[in-house]
């Protein structure tokens, strides 16, 4: 019999009071538009919740350092299990995380060849590069040495009396950090420093930390002398504030592979120690599905075990499509996509059952040959005993759903109502917009654009290519194709850093918005707006700003007190005073054209293009709702903003140039069918306007409607990097070699 997980009155974001049933032990998926409510129900709500709930089990000492959940807007949740959200966020950054370590295949692999390499070096704990015992001496095993030009540092034709004799902003004349060689009364301060003594350079540049013996009146009691090499790597360069000043240190280092262990990160002794021939570092600078070939092949009594272990993770990561990963590979270099399916194949393997799985737009960045891979991975987990919560647009991966939520009928206000519940085949004969668009079957466009002219890729062997020759076409739209890992961001990149001209990248990388970010500040037109109150009301401008005159004097425009509550989690209440408006009363006394400057930040894109009609700014917001994100509200937080929605912002910014080359990185990722068709229409446009749409693109909708189709591969990492096919999208399902003709019939 199946249970239910229970959700009663869900008002979170712009959810109107929701109420459904889950069915454990079942994949359901939630789709609908852009902005429908979908992740507000199921991550903001139920993942939140589970997160929230299970995190108050611990000890308020460790609470301090869980990532804290909010209570969701929510009456109450029934049957709910413990909840892993599998999301698009990389694991942190960190240069010594790799796709072996992240998995735990790098501690099997240093446990088995501590037990069967030859000759014996020692045990698992030596073959790991974080260990003293392992690690390259020259590069800490990092697997790269970053080096200091300190002729771009210092000015040898200058004394330490002079300005700027060291360019760094900390150390400059009469800086504190300065202070420490110029009260140190080691140098003379008015001799060059081109003029020191070999034994004065010598302490200039490389001594190690030491106490003065009789330093002078002004030297800090408790401070150590040290040279400006050792300094700059221990304080600077490997530190949050060489993060800080990325753009001076950039001027003056460069980061290398490492000469002595050659990027490997293990010392000679490590590297001494083999099996079949093939030492460690050989082993995880291999594709993960050579790797599992090789431990496959391992014959000794000592490994029977840890191959079995070994087999089932690297396995894992071959069904979910990251075959062509290598296991050397920085987490930190990883796509989104790849992340999460990182992500799915390490909790495959997993002995909890009776969990709940969330995962947002799993499909993202696949070929359609490699979702049928996604595919068996999450009935894997659901035939573990698991429920799996999934947000998707893709036709495929709704088709496998046990359970459809689908959320609608519009975006923003227009949403947060379920507008359909059961199963595939009652979702395409529904009259929802997703069934409408499910029944739709998209034909290869009749007639495409002929190039005005084409650029010449040649020779490009950048990352996997093979010495990859192409032409791309000028003034229509291409597509770049082909499965994950087969090169084309490559051959994007390889155009971009050989053409002479400019070129215009949109991913959905961050765009440097941060919480005081909104679309007004974004497109510029907060100014613009705040000015009209002034007008209208003859005072100052400064007056309708939340971070100058009009900020609430409670929250200082904020619009949420935060009170610290030592080790417990911190606690965000809206603002009494100005009940999360962020304006004090004096600015929100005055109005324009009815509405105050609170009212009017809280317009929707859509209905600001309304209340706004005969503006200058108008065609800004146009641009906005033409690329779908008219749900958008004036003053939300571009920090809550998915990469997708961060793309098609950057999308609008640019929509009316002309003569342009742009290059967009995978558009459709996050949208909905129809939304898709909207922005098909939208790159029409642009490119009847006399630019070049270059799409790294997996959708066969829009591959279909391309004007020019190049794929790459067969397959991805060193499998890829090959020209399939080039030429008009129709005549790819006759080309014997291409992968993509058979998701295109």
């Amino acid at each position: 019999m199946t249970s239910y997980i229970h959700v009663v009155g869900a008002t979170e974001n712009n959810l109107k009071n929701v109420t459904l049933q889950i069915p454990k032990g079942k994949i359901t998926v939630f789709t609908g538009v852009s902005g429908s409510g979908k992740s507000s129900l199921c991550l903001d709500t139920i993942a939140a919740e589970s997160r929230r709930e299970l995190n108050e089990t611990f000890p308020s000492f460790v609470q301090q350092y869980l990532p804290k959940y909010g209570r969701p807007h929510v009456e109450h949740i029934e049957n709910l299990p413990v909840t892993i959200l599998i999301d698009q966020k990389k694991p942190a950054n960190n240069a010594r995380s790799t796709v072996a370590t992240y998995t735990d295949v790098y501690a099997l692999l240093r446990l088995l060849f501590s037990r069967v390499g030859q000759p014996f070096v020692g045990y698992s704990d030596t073959f790991s590069f974080n260990h003293p015992s392992g690690s390259c001496p020259r590069c800490q095993g990092l697997g790269e040495v970053t080096d200091l030009d300190i002729h771009k540092l210092v000015d040898f034709d200058k004394c330490l009396n002079d300005q700027d004799v060291i360019h760094f902003p900390t150390f400059t004349t009469g800086a504190w950090r300065w202070k420490r060689y110029a009260y140190s009364g080691l140098f003379d301060l008015d001799k060059k420093i081109r003029d020191y003594t070999k034994e004065e350079l010598d302490l200039f540049l490389y001594s190690p930390q030491v106490r003065l013996k009789n330093p002078p009146a002004n030297w800090p009691k408790s401070a150590k002398f040290e040279g400006l090499y050792p300094r700059m790597y221990r304080s600077i360069i490997t530190t949050k504030e060489g993060k800080r000043q990325q753009k001076v240190l950039d001027t003056m280092v460069c980061t290398q592979e490492c000469p002595e262990c050659h990027g490997t990160r293990l010392n000679e002794r490590v590297r001494s120690c083999r099996i079949a021939g093939k030492n460690l570092a050989d082993v995880v600078a291999m594709p993960i599905s050579e790797a599992l070939a090789f431990v496959q092949s391992i014959d000794h009594p000592l490994a029977v075990d840890i191959r079995r272990e070994l087999g089932k993770r690297l396995q894992a990561l071959c069904d979910i499509g990251l075959g062509y990963l290598t296991l050397s590979r920085g987490t930190g270099t990883l796509s989104g996509g790849e992340a999460q399916r990182t992500k799915i194949a390490k909790y495959i393997n997993s002995a909890l059952t009776d969990m709940v799985y969330v995962l947002d737009e799993p499909s993202v960045g696949l070929h359609p040959q490699d979702i049928s891979r996604l595919k068996e991975s999450l009935r894997h987990l659901r035939d573990h005993g698991n429920t799996v919560l999934i947000v998707e647009h893709h036709r495929e991966i709704i088709a496998m759903a046990d359970h459809i939520v689908d959320m609608g009928p519009g975006a923003g206000s227009k949403g947060g109502q379920i507008t359909f519940e059961g199963g595939f085949d009652q979702l395409v004969r529904s009259d929802t917009v997703t069934g409408r668009m499910l029944r739709q079957h998209s034909e290869f466009k009749s007639a495409t654009r002929q190039p005005k002219g084409w650029f010449h890729v040649e020779h490009a062997t950048l990352h996997n290519l093979k010495d990859l020759s192409v032409d791309i076409p000028k003034g229509v739209m291409t597509v770049i194709a082909g499965v994950a890992g087969s090169g084309k961001s490559s051959l994007m990149e390889h155009f971009m850093s050989h053409f002479e001209g400019k070129t215009t990248f949109i991913g959905q990388k961050n765009i440097g918005v941060n919480l005081r970010s909104t679309p007004a500040t974004y497109l510029d037109i907060s100014d613009t707006i705040r000015r009209l109150f002034a007008r209208e009301n003859r005072v100052s401008a400064q007056l309708f700003s939340f971070n100058s005159q009009g900020a609430c004097p409670a929250c200082k425009g904020k619009g949420i007190i935060v009170s610290d509550m030592a080790y417990m989690e911190s606690i965000e209440t809206t603002c009494e005073l100005c009940h999360g408006k962020r304006y004090n009363e004096t600015a929100l006394r005055y109005r324009y054209h009815g509405m105050t400057i609170a009212e009017v930040l809280s317009l929707s894109v859509d209905e600001a293009i309304d209340f706004f009609a005969g503006q200058p700014f108008e065609p800004q917001l146009q641009a906005l709702s033409k690329v779908g994100l008219g749900y958008l509200h004036l003053d939300q937080s571009m920090s809550t903003l998915s990469g997708g929605e961060l793309q098609r912002v950057k999308l609008a910014d640019n929509l009316y140039r002309k003569g342009e080359i742009y290059i967009i990185d995978e558009p459709t990722d996050g949208l909905h069918l129809d939304d898709i068709h909207r922005l098909m229409r939208l790159f029409d446009e642009m490119t009847d306007a006399g630019n070049t749409l270059i799409l790294i693109e997996h959708s066969t909708d829009v591959m279909k409607h391309a004007d020019w189709l190049i794929e790459l591969g067969p397959g991805g990492g060193e499998a890829g990097g090959q020209l399939l096919y080039e030429g008009v999208p129709r005549k790819i399902t006759t080309a014997a070699t291409s992968v993509t003709r058979a998701y295109l019939t």
